[in-house]
């Protein structure tokens, strides 16, 4: 049965393999990105999140069926921290009640491995508490240093996106409205993101050395859009809160 679903990020890497792969199985998706989108949006701003839900309800006809919230940034910057916390909050709550028509709602966004490296207690703490001013203002001072202390910004974005997963997905507005939330957290994957530490086999190699990658070597895109197709799917009925 078709459905409808919302891909962020959708115009490059994962996010446009799930729209592909989406699209490939008969629904109907709508992208959002930054260019070349049915939604074009910033969601470093809080008009520009606005803009999303206005521009999703408005295309949708005020109803999904699904929400895969893949856009992010891994830049040793505060744009970073606005993207990958606030933004992917903001599209998973703002777009929440357009679920609320569908049969089967789910909702499903990425986060990553490096939620297991090394991050910025601080700044993970001002993610959790919702003070967006205060993570911006804590990300300018890790990213004076791009090489040490700004490596710590990505990681502890989608460190606090995966808190904010297990924190949500039990309560009321999630699991008790019936959508499952959950999360990805890939690691190596073949995209424009990563293009510049995958460039040679000397950063190929030493990428690896930090982000092992034993079966299958490094990822496809495709491969994860595998994972949040189903995710997002009627076929998932139970699985809720995890990453």
């Amino acid at each position: 049965m078709a459905r409808t679903y919302v891909v962020t990020g959708s115009a490059s890497g994962i996010g446009k393999a799930t729209l592909e792969l989406l699209q490939e199985r008969g629904h109907r998706v709508i992208g959002v990105d930054i260019h070349d989108a049915d939604v074009v949006v910033d969601l470093t701003t809080a008009e520009g999140r606005a803009a999303l839900v206005a521009g999703v309800t408005a295309q949708s006809g005020g109803r999904i069926d699904g929400i895969l919230a893949v856009a992010g940034l891994a830049h040793p910057i505060p744009a970073t921290v606005a993207v990958n916390y606030f933004g992917m909050v903001a599209t998973l709550e703002g777009l929440r009640p357009l679920l609320a028509g569908s049969d089967a709602p789910r909702a499903v966004g990425v986060a990553s491995m490096a939620s297991l490296m090394p991050t910025d207690d601080e700044l993970v703490g001002l993610l959790g508490a919702g003070d967006e001013a205060g993570a911006m203002a804590r990300a300018e001072v890790l990213a004076v240093d791009p090489a040490t202390t700004g490596q710590l910004i990505y990681g502890s974005t989608k460190k606090a996106f995966c808190l904010w997963i297990r924190r949500h997905a039990a309560t009321p507005e999630w699991a008790g409205a019936g959508i499952p939330l959950n999360a990805v957290a890939p690691g190596i994957i073949d995209t424009p993101m990563v293009a510049d530490y995958i460039a040679t086999p000397e950063s190929t190699a030493a990428i690896l050395q930090m982000v092992p990658m034993p079966l299958n070597g490094i990822a496809q895109a495709r491969s994860v859009a595998y994972i949040l197709a189903w995710l997002a799917s009627e076929e998932n009925t139970h699985l809720c809160g995890q990453c």
